[in-house]
């Protein structure tokens, strides 16, 4: 009997045969013999020398290492030097300390004849009660004493102590600012030669005016011109002091107070510094003041 296809049916393609499990055995049977046939070292050097190619490669793209000789680390120091802000300097920093305890005095006297003369001259607070250490020879037989603080504070002031012997009085002003800060004093007895020693006052008038020098000598004895008196056990330093400077204070390097300056050896007849200064001891000037004024 034929066979008949039934209307709108088509007849659908055979599968195609795939691989005979013969076949199949036989490509197992070659793989299996080639991997007996290459041993495992020679795929383990396969993958190293893979690996070995690799680094090969990337050691080819590295930029080659930069060379640094002596002269190259000797001018990253120069410029780091010189790009660096020093330190300040000694005198810097004590001005900073000394300067708000610094006062400016003016002593004017009435002569009889009615003429009127003034002094200038420097002084340095003692404490915060307005008690202010200077020259006597700055403020003697004066009318009136005027002093001006660091910040600008006006007072007239009186004297209240006098130590003619050492050349020192002691002031007490009538107003005081608000924030008056006292000096810092210092040993005199542990000064040395060559150490630093700055001067501060009113030079000519040149409010707050520093300068800087050493100390030069120690228990120095000095004739007054003015007085005629003596004055002994002095500290003699080579930093320039001048008319206004008188009654000021002399400080370390740290700020503190060591000396009063008080006079000036000249060698000419000029009032103008060209020789060496001299300052009373701090403890001279200390013993002046006598007993705390608060």
């Amino acid at each position: 009997m034929k066979n008949r296809w039934f209307a709108g049916a088509r007849p659908q393609p055979e599968p195609e045969p795939g691989p005979s499990r013969s076949r199949r055995a036989a490509l197992r049977r070659r793989v299996g013999s080639l991997y007996t046939r290459v041993p495992r070292v020679v795929l383990v050097a396969a993958g190293a020398l893979i690996v070995l190619a690799a680094v090969l490669m990337y050691e080819g793209t590295r930029p080659a290492p930069l060379h640094i000789t002596q002269r190259d680390i000797d001018a990253a120091v120069a410029q780091a030097l010189a790009s660096a802000t020093p330190p300040p300097s000694y005198a810097s920093q004590a001005y900073e300390v000394i300067r708000p305890s610094v006062v400016r005095i003016e002593a004017i006297n009435v002569r009889p004849n009615g003429q009127t003369t003034s002094a200038l001259g420097a002084g340095v607070d003692d404490n915060a009660s307005g008690i202010i250490l200077t020259s006597l020879h700055v403020v003697n037989g004066a009318s009136e004493v005027h002093v001006f603080f660091a910040d600008g504070t006006p007072s007239q002031a009186t004297v209240i102590q006098s130590q003619p012997a050492n050349d020192l009085a002691v002031l007490r002003a009538d107003e005081i600012p608000d924030d008056l800060v006292p000096a810092t004093l210092g040993n005199s007895g542990a000064l040395s030669v060559g150490d630093d020693a700055f001067a501060v006052g009113n030079p000519f008038g040149l409010t707050g005016s520093l300068s800087a020098g050493v100390v030069s000598g120690l228990g120095r004895r000095f004739k007054s011109p003015e007085t005629g008196g003596t004055l002994t056990g002095l500290i003699q330093f080579d930093a320039a002091v001048n008319p206004g400077n008188s009654g000021g204070p002399l400080v370390n390097r740290n700020g503190e107070v060591v000396g009063i300056v008080t006079a000036l050896l000249n060698p000419t007849n000029d009032d103008v510094f060209v020789g060496v200064g001299f300052a009373v001891t701090i403890e001279s000037a200390a013993a002046a003041a006598g007993p705390p004024w608060y």
